[in-house]
């Protein structure tokens, strides 16, 4: 039986992802951030950000007419 390492990230799909066309995004919470990364690349760049500049991200992208 395997345990799962509680050191490593959690990923889940965002629920505003694009489902099957593969425009997916997961995120992972850690200790005061959330790291971002492309399902398609699991492997690949994650983007780290602080709580509150993950926050500040999505309500500009909640607001902003242009995004």
């Amino acid at each position: 039986m395997t345990t799962p390492d509680r050191l490593a990230p959690q990923w889940r799909k965002s629920s505003q992802s694009g489902g099957d066309e593969g425009a997916c995004v997961e995120l992972s919470g850690l200790p005061g951030a959330v790291a971002v990364r492309d399902s398609k690349d699991p492997d690949g760049p994650r983007l780290v950000l602080p709580r509150p500049a993950f926050r500040a991200l999505l309500t500009h992208l909640k607001t902003d007419d242009t995004a």
